[in-house]
């Protein structure tokens, strides 16, 4: 049993995200999982040797909340349970880690919001990305003023979710992905949202967005029940403008795009160039040297910083930097906005 004063974390779910999630707290300072939820029976014994940790395995999520001894509950269900599990996990006075999306529609993830605020706990959402080396030196240098002011740009997700992905099977869902931006590509809208932002992580307000969706003919992506490739075009309260794409049908290697415009350079994925700089070729792009998101696979996913932070800060009683849920709140504002604009075929006023 861990020490009181660190963080008992429960987690519920047991798929790939909650075994990134186990091994990810092994390696965090003042708070580690403690225990299990599962819509199967689960055997300590068994527990131990799958994650490599002593697991309590509850009989129910009930049974879990009510435990005096689980600080946090980590959410890592299918999309359409996270709403009410987080609800149920505030009201029972439980600090919140909820994996995106926080609920398949807007007035959810609001309902979430309000049962955070009302009983007084914190809340991370898992927009990880925000914590991964690449963007972090891109904040850097979005800091240091190097590009000047950002006036365009595009961050695109591609992904191939095929069979070959283990949430395939209820991914497809309409009622539980929800949509291309939802199941996935949020991440590069919350990047893009960080970069247009300043060093807090809080989103610059969107006036205005307008999506197209459509999908591949491929057989391999036909079990899909919403249109898998979505681009969103955002127009934001001080005239800039921007662009997302999330595409899940693609045949490709996994490319997290980024290029930011501004008025004194550019980025793009791992290259830049700065007029601030002397000596710097105006016609060659010069390299960052940092590791990029390169991979779909939760895994490779930059968990450990990020549950760092959250720790850190819930124990100094504070929302934590970049993902806390009052920013992810700001970024499934304009993700639903925009699926309401590509559904309705029309543009979106936030």
């Amino acid at each position: 049993m861990r020490a009181m004063s660190e963080l008992n974390v429960g987690i519920v779910g047991l798929g790939a995200v909650a075994g990134a999630h186990i091994e990810t707290f092994k390696n965090v300072e003042g708070a580690g999982v403690t225990g299990v939820s599962s819509r199967r029976p689960q055997d300590p014994a068994e527990l131990e040797r799958t994650y490599g940790t002593p697991l309590r395995p509850y009989g129910s999520y009930e049974d879990m909340l009510a435990d005096p001894d689980i600080h946090v509950v980590d959410i890592c269900t299918p999309h359409s349970l996270h709403a009410d599990q987080a609800v149920q996990a505030a009201e029972a006075g439980k600090h919140l880690i909820v994996e995106k999306p926080v609920a398949t529609n807007f007035a959810d993830v609001q309902r979430v919001a309000d049962a955070i605020q009302a009983n007084g706990v914190q809340a991370m959402v898992c927009f990880e990305c925000r914590f991964s080396a690449h963007f972090r030196t891109i904040r850097s240098i979005l800091d240091a003023g190097l590009i000047g002011d950002i006036h365009y740009a595009e961050v695109d997700y591609y992904h191939g979710i095929g069979p070959w992905y283990g949430q395939f099977p209820w991914n497809v869902k309409k009622d539980i992905g929800t949509s291309s931006l939802a199941t996935a590509g949020c991440h590069a809208l919350d990047a893009l949202l960080f970069f247009m932002g300043g060093p807090d992580g809080k989103a610059p307000k969107v006036d205005e967005v307008t999506a197209y969706s459509t999908r591949s003919k491929s057989e391999i992506f036909k079990p899909y029940e919403y249109d898998t490739s979505q681009v969103t075009l955002l127009r934001f309260a001080d005239g800039r403008a921007a662009k997302c794409a999330s595409v899940v049908d693609c045949l490709q290697p996994y490319y997290f795009h980024v290029h930011l415009v501004g008025s004194h350079g550019s980025i793009l994925d791992n290259k830049f160039y700065s007029s601030k700089l002397e000596g710097l070729d105006k016609d060659r792009w010069s390299t960052l040297e940092t590791h990029l998101i390169d991979s779909g696979a939760v895994k490779d996913h930059p968990y450990q910083p990020q549950f760092q932070a959250f720790a850190d800060a819930t124990k100094r009683g504070e929302p934590m930097k970049w993902t806390d849920f009052a920013t992810a709140l700001d970024t499934h504002r304009v993700m639903f906005a925009a699926d309401e604009s590509a559904i309705e075929g029309r543009s979106v006023r936030l």
